[in-house]
């Protein structure tokens, strides 16, 4: 991996960690460290953090940005979709197979309560 870890600002944690319990469940990633300014997510380290703060970067659709997280079936991707539109986030793309980024790149796209792109990708042929 050549990143160690991704952080980024949001708007209220209380709220984001109901959002990120939820959609990263389905793919098998958890909430591993927790407090009143930070959340740490991930499987056996935190990758993925959350920090509250008063001037979250503003999200920008046009920016390109956006968070994928891996998926070990498609299932996990249906379900993240799922999660994600039953938490409150938007639908920004349903599963489903994207031979443009290669026959087997089966990914969903979201964006959560701040604004940020997510997505949600299986190799399927793994």
């Amino acid at each position: 991996m050549m990143i160690n870890h991704v952080s980024i600002g949001v708007s209220n944690i209380a709220k984001a960690k109901t959002f990120y319990d939820a959609v990263l469940k389905p793919l098998g990633y958890s909430c591993l460290s927790s407090s009143d300014t930070s959340l740490g997510y991930g499987n056996d380290a935190v990758e993925f953090w959350l920090i509250a703060c008063k001037s979250p970067v503003v999200a920008d659709r046009e920016s390109g940005l956006h968070f994928c997280f891996t998926a070990m079936t498609c299932k996990s991707v249906d379900a993240f979709h799922e999660a994600v539109l039953a938490a409150g986030g938007r639908d920004n793309g349903k599963p489903g197979l994207r031979a443009d980024y290669g026959s087997n790149y089966y990914a969903a796209y979201a964006i959560d309560p701040d604004g940020y792109r997510i997505e949600a990708y299986c190799d399927r042929a793994s």
